[in-house]
C-alpha cells in the first residue's frame, strides 16, 4: 500500500497507515521467529512432562515461557512493527513501556503454562490458563502500541479489537492444549506452524483496528525501532542458544529407559566366581586354575583319561600326584 502525501493526510485528518513498508520481509521474518519460539517452547514442555522432579519440571516450564512468550510472541510483534509506518509522522518507542510489554508477554504465558502443566492435565485447567494467557497477550499487544510516539492521536475500531482479543484467547488455549498433548517431533513442528499463524493473525488483526488522526508535528521522545533492533537481536540469539543447549543437555525418555535397563542388568548380574585354588603356580589351558600345578606332592584334579576334559558333575575325578620333575603319576 503506497503511503499518501503528508499534506493530503493532514487535510483529511486521517493518516495513511502501511503495515508492510518492506513488503513480505517483515511479516515473513516475524512468522519465522514466532514458529521458532513455539518450536522451542513445545520442546521444553515435552521435557517438563518427562521430568523426574518438580524442580526440573518448573525449570523447563520457565524456559518454555521465555521461548513462547519472549521469542514466539513479543519478538514477533516487534519485528512486525519494523514494517509499520504512518504517513506524515515519525514513529518512536518509549523504552520502559516497550520493556514492560515484553515482561507481560513472558509472565502471562508462564502463568498459563504452570496452570495447565502442573499436575494432571484437565480441560478446565487448559481453558482457565488459555483465557488468562490470551487476555495477557492482548494486553501485551496494546501495551506495545501504547509505547509508540506519533504526531497524532491513536484510536481503535472496537469490533476489530474484540476480534483480536478473541483470537488471542483461542490461540492461547490451543497452544496450551498442544503443550500437554504433543510429544513426537512431527506433531511438535506442525503445532508450532499453527501457533505461528495464530500469533501473527492476532497481531495484524489488532493493527488493522488502529486509526491515526494527525496533528501538528512536534518533537518526539523515545528510540526508533532500528535503534532497538540490535540489542533485541542479540538477546534473541542468546536466548535461543541457551534454550537449544538446555533442551539438548536434558535426558530424553529413551535416555532414561536405557539407563534404567543398564542399572537393572548390572543389579541382576551374579557376582564373579572366585578361583578354585589359592596356589601361586601358573598353568595353561581352559578351566585349569593355579592350584592344579602346585608344588611336589600336591594333589590336583586332572582331566579324565583319554578325554582331555575335566569330569562333569557326578563323575569321579582321578587324583594324581605331581613329582619333583613335573611328571604326573597317577595314584
Amino acid at each position: 500500500m503506497a503511503a499518501a502525501p503528508a499534506g493530503a493526510a493532514r487535510g483529511n485528518g486521517m493518516a495513511e497507515i502501511d503495515h508492510f513498508t518492506y513488503g513480505p520481509v517483515t511479516p515473513g521474518l516475524a512468522y519465522a521467529l514466532s514458529v521458532l519460539g513455539a518450536l522451542l517452547g513445545l520442546t521444553c514442555t515435552v521435557r517438563a512432562r518427562a521430568a523426574d522432579s518438580a524442580a526440573r519440571r518448573a525449570w523447563f516450564l520457565l524456559l518454555a515461557a521465555w521461548a513462547i512468550g519472549g521469542t514466539g510472541i513479543w519478538v514477533m510483534h516487534f519485528i512486525a512493527m519494523l514494517g509499520f509506518g504512518v504517513s506524515g509522522s515519525e514513529i518512536r518507542y518509549d523504552v520502559p513501556i516497550t520493556t514492560a510489554s515484553a515482561v507481560i508477554a513472558i509472565g502471562v504465558v508462564g502463568v498459563g503454562l504452570f496452570t495447565a502443566g502442573i499436575g494432571r492435565p484437565h480441560p478446565v485447567k487448559i481453558i482457565l490458563g488459555g483465557t488468562f494467557a490470551g487476555l495477557g497477550v492482548a494486553a501485551m499487544h496494546y501495551t506495545g502500541m501504547a509505547a509508540m510516539q506519533i504526531n497524532g492521536t491513536v484510536r481503535y475500531d472496537d469490533q476489530l479489537v474484540a476480534g483480536s482479543v478473541a483470537i488471542a484467547v483461542v490461540a492461547a488455549t490451543v497452544a496450551l492444549w498442544f503443550t500437554v498433548t504433543v510429544r513426537k517431533p512431527v506433531a511438535i513442528i506442525a503445532s508450532a506452524l499453527v501457533m505461528g499463524v495464530a500469533v501473527c493473525g492476532m497481531h495484524y488483526t489488532g493493527m488493522a483496528a488502529m486509526r491515526v488522526h494527525l496533528h501538528e508535528p512536534g518533537p518526539l521522545t523515545g528510540s526508533t525501532a532500528f535503534a532497538l533492533i540490535l540489542p533485541i537481536v542479540l538477546l534473541v540469539i542468546l536466548v535461543v542458544v541457551g534454550l537449544v543447549y538446555a533442551v539438548l543437555a536434558a535426558p530424553t525418555d529413551e535416555d532414561r529407559a536405557g539407563a534404567a535397563y543398564l542399572a537393572e542388568r548390572i543389579a541382576s548380574r551374579p557376582p564373579p566366581d572366585r578361583p578354585a585354588g589359592s596356589g601361586t603356580g601358573s598353568g595353561s589351558g581352559p578351566g585349569l586354575g593355579a592350584a592344579r600345578f602346585g608344588g611336589a606332592g600336591q594333589r590336583v584334579d586332572q582331566p579324565a583319561a583319554g578325554t582331555g576334559q575335566v569330569p562333569g558333575p557326578g563323575q569321579r575325578q582321578q587324583p594324581v600326584r605331581v613329582g619333583r620333575r613335573g611328571r604326573q603319576n597317577r595314584v
